[in-house]
């Protein structure tokens, strides 16, 4: 619905269990303007796995697709 930013639903990752196990790739690809293609290459330039989960990200990461995602 595009009430919650990136960094809202960054934040409430580790207080919040279900968004805590939410797939950092299937994230990307629910932003607007951003497709299955230009997640995958997102994660692979922060160096994320496609296969981790929100509540993992360290915070190198996460400031990382902050940026990224901000341009």
């Amino acid at each position: 619905m595009g009430t919650l930013s990136l960094s809202e639903l960054l934040s409430s990752a580790d207080s919040n269990e279900t968004v805590g196990k939410m797939k950092v790739l299937s994230v990307l690809e629910s932003l607007p303007g951003l497709g299955k293609v230009k997640a995958r290459r997102l994660m692979e330039t922060v160096g994320i796995s496609e296969t981790r989960r929100l509540q993992g990200l360290g915070a190198n990461q996460r400031e990382s697709l902050l940026r990224e995602t901000a341009r």
